[in-house]
């Protein structure tokens, strides 16, 4: 798997660009990205920095544009349901992160919700990422400037953690490739049942 995976991406003819690519996609982000970027013949620096930076660069449209998407989206009738059941699912886990700080003062509540999306997007798992962060951050209605740091420092961590593990086990990268996969796919099978479960927000 991780084999036909790199054969796929180096078609791009630009392990730079590939690497940078994959890594501003949703579930696989720089979590999959750090080692297919070596599994493409980049250094795990390069690969690592490359990865950092096109993850990180994400939460700004993310950030900005998802609302408006969301809502452009709910108008195209045959998808409104859809759409509303995936705003459930985020508002669902912002409401988790809040329940952290209730009852705390304004001020307290500001800090801790910094430092539990730190934590959240720091957890090197698919769901726990830069995507997931930000569209929480969102739903949360937190500043921009009160989440964007939590977020990228969050992902510097689990970029660090994936870093680290792919230098240990540099010549399983195949294996780690195919292992993120696996756990992507099983993810995002977890994460469609959630959306199908949820009740979806009224307008």
């Amino acid at each position: 798997m991780g084999d036909f995976l790199l054969k796929l991406l180096s078609g791009i003819n630009n392990p730079e660009l590939t690497t940078l690519l994959v890594s501003a996609f949703p579930l696989v982000e720089l979590k999959g990205a750090i080692p297919i970027g070596t599994g493409l013949g980049l250094s795990l620096v390069r690969s690592a920095l490359l990865a950092y930076a096109g993850s990180s660069l994400v939460v700004i449209p993310v950030f900005f544009l998802l609302i408006p998407i969301f809502n452009l989206l709910k108008k195209i009738k045959f998808i409104k349901k859809l759409v509303q059941k995936i705003e459930a699912v985020f508002n669902k886990k912002a409401q988790d992160l809040a329940k952290k700080s209730n009852g705390a003062p304004e001020d307290k509540v500001r800090k801790i919700l910094m430092i539990a999306l730190f934590i959240f997007v720091a957890v090197p798992f698919p769901v726990t990422g830069v995507w997931t962060g930000t569209a929480i951050a969102v739903f949360l209605n937190m500043k921009f400037k009160d989440s964007f740091l939590p977020i990228i420092l969050g992902n510097l961590v689990a970029g660090s953690i994936i870093t680290l593990i792919t230098f240990l086990f540099k010549d399983y990268v195949n294996l780690i490739i195919t292992a993120l996969f696996i756990i992507a796919i099983i993810m995002l099978i977890i994460l469609i049942i959630k959306i199908i479960k949820s009740k979806p927000i009224e307008e």
